[in-house]
């Protein structure tokens, strides 16, 4: 199974180092303060990286959300257990008499 893993690594190694060579056309990049001049490969993979950066930063925040409603929803959940055990109780206590 570990050898698959390599295999894939290095299948995507390949075609990684392919794209760059087939795409190392430099193109020029203007933003607001600068203008650089980077090969297309380059551009391209740190427009990938900034997208999958934010998408990481998007999920943890719902990680987090979602986390925060878990732990109230537990606690309202224990709360309603307790109050259900202690009607129980009760209801046990007047069978009883």
């Amino acid at each position: 199974m570990r050898y698959i893993g390599y295999i894939i690594i290095l299948i995507l190694i390949v075609l990684g180092v392919s794209f760059a060579v087939l795409n190392a056309t430099p193109v020029n990049v203007n933003y607001y303060a600068d203008s650089r001049t980077l090969p297309l490969s380059l551009l391209l993979a740190i427009c990938f990286g900034v997208g999958v950066l934010l998408g990481i930063l998007v999920m943890f925040m719902r990680v987090m959300r979602l986390r925060f409603e878990n732990r109230i929803l537990s606690r309202k959940l224990r709360k309603a257990e307790q109050q259900l055990e202690a009607q129980e109780l009760l209801s046990k206590g007047s069978y009883d008499e």
